[in-house]
């Protein structure tokens, strides 16, 4: 009987070759955000999913046997989205650790980023140190999780090849910084997705973090060299020493045609070693390895175009919306009860001179100006969605909100307890949009800066 596998990310660069590849082997479950409406792979089934609604993701991996987790949130989704990427991969992660765990999922394969050894946890790069909290958000709900930690994947359609091809395509002379002397390990995607194949469903590797890579070492001054070399282009590429990091974002940015907001991550990490670790090395299958000139011929033989992607409906998406994000250091292990209930009281007493907070016996809560009986805003409270490590509110009213059957408001512990996050999810905004960014959304952030702040003073003087 075939495995069924679900894939949330599957419309990205592994995903969709992992589908094309195996969709005959198991019984494929690929995960969007958008419904489709003609499907290329009949055998795939694409079920729709809001991977930042713990309900939907929990729907959507029903009758699941392995997951494979392929999601890093590099840029928003929203028009607006207030809060840092490690802080939005974070939360989805423990979506989906709560999803897969309601669901008796029996592993999750996590697809992340080698570590460097030379440096402590503390001092890596924020985009691997993400990689790491993901890793432990996805293990943190009993879920037995495989993460393989890999280097740059070299493949047609890989975003990381991808701009070091157009480095090596656009520029006849290549001033390399400090950090392309780093060394690393590239792979192939051909021998990812065997070793990712291999892992499904094996119990040898659950709980194990596995490091995978070719075992050619290279600097990635070496690689643009090798690139360039089978793209037969003659390129000068040398090494200066004076090219600060933020200089190399704009520079890789440029001209290898990627968005700045993944570019910065990516460069940040590159200043690190990134070399199979010889205790995680993978070692549960014997591999002939692609060279890295081997996996770039793949990546650029045009036979290998990016697989297709089914026929999405268009949607009409709700103008405007919001995401807010933040996470606030819990060093005193209060719960997200405790958290959400000091929040209704501070608010009013932070505002005591203009706001007025009322809570019913249910602990429904609304805001008022003083004087007014219209709230600003008014939550309800959603017991059979909440507990002590998790508050959730439904926005379902107030002058300063558009739509009352959208949008919801939530408090969370993650990582056994170390975070608290606070987050609003499609809040749509009353006010005109450009006024709205200009004041009442600075104003957001001002406030649970100052309640971060609060929750740090609280816990000194407690």
């Amino acid at each position: 009987m075939k495995k069924t596998v679900a894939i949330a990310g599957a419309g990205g660069y592994i995903g969709r070759w992992f589908i094309h590849y195996f969709k005959d082997k198991y019984r494929i479950v690929a995960l969007s955000r958008r419904e489709v409406i003609q499907n290329p792979y009949p055998k795939v089934e694409w079920r729709k999913v809001e991977l930042f609604s713990i309900t939907s993701t929990t729907e959507a991996l029903q009758g699941v046997d392995f997951a494979i987790y392929l999601i890093h949130s590099m840029s928003g989704s929203t028009r607006l989205n207030q809060g840092s990427f490690e802080d939005t991969d974070l939360l989805l992660a423990d979506n989906f650790a709560r999803a897969a765990a309601a669901n008796g999922i029996k592993q999750v394969l996590y697809l992340g980023g080698i570590l460097p050894k030379e440096v402590n946890e503390n001092d890596i790069s924020v985009h691997l140190k993400s990689r790491l909290e993901v890793e432990k958000a996805l293990a943190s709900k009993g879920t037995p999780l495989t993460a393989l930690r890999a280097g740059i994947i070299v493949g047609p359609g890989g975003s990381s090849f991808k701009m070091i091809y157009n480095l090596v395509r656009k520029l006849p002379a290549l001033m390399c910084p400090q950090w392309t002397l780093s060394e690393t390990q590239a792979i192939s995607l051909k021998d990812t997705l065997t070793i990712m194949d291999d892992c499904l469903g094996k119990s040898e590797v659950f709980g194990k973090a596995i490091e995978i890579g070719s075992p050619e070492i290279l600097s990635y001054k070496e690689m643009l060299e090798k690139t360039a070399k089978v793209m037969k282009k003659k390129r000068w590429i040398f090494s200066v020493p004076f090219f600060s990091v933020g200089l190399s974002k704009l520079w890789v940015s440029y001209f290898g045609e990627t968005p700045s907001k993944l570019v910065s991550p990516l460069v940040e990490s590159l200043k690190h070693t990134l070399t199979v670790s010889e205790a995680l090395a993978y070692r549960q299958k014997e591999i002939k390895y692609l060279s890295y000139e081997e996996s770039v011929k793949e990546a650029l033989d045009p036979i290998n175009q990016m697989p297709q992607l089914p026929k999405f409906r268009n949607e009409k998406e709700v103008k405007n919306t919001v995401r807010s994000i933040q996470r606030f250091p819990n060093t005193r292990h209060q719960s997200a009860l405790w958290v959400a209930n000091r929040y209704k009281l501070w608010l009013p007493t932070f505002f005591r001179f203009f706001i007025n907070a009322k809570e019913n016996n249910r602990g429904d809560l609304g805001f008022y100006l003083l004087g007014s009986s219209k709230p600003m805003l008014q939550l309800t409270w959603i017991p059979d969605r909440s507990d002590i490590k998790r508050q959730l509110f439904y926005i379902t009213g107030g002058w300063l909100v558009k739509r009352f059957d959208y949008g919801w408001l939530e408090f969370r512990e993650v990582l056994g307890g170390k975070y608290m996050i606070s987050a609003i999810h499609e809040f749509v905004p009353r006010l005109p949009w450009m006024i709205y960014v200009n004041t009442q959304a600075k104003i957001h952030l001002w406030v649970m800066n100052k309640f971060k702040k609060y929750l740090e003073k609280y816990r000194f003087e407690v």
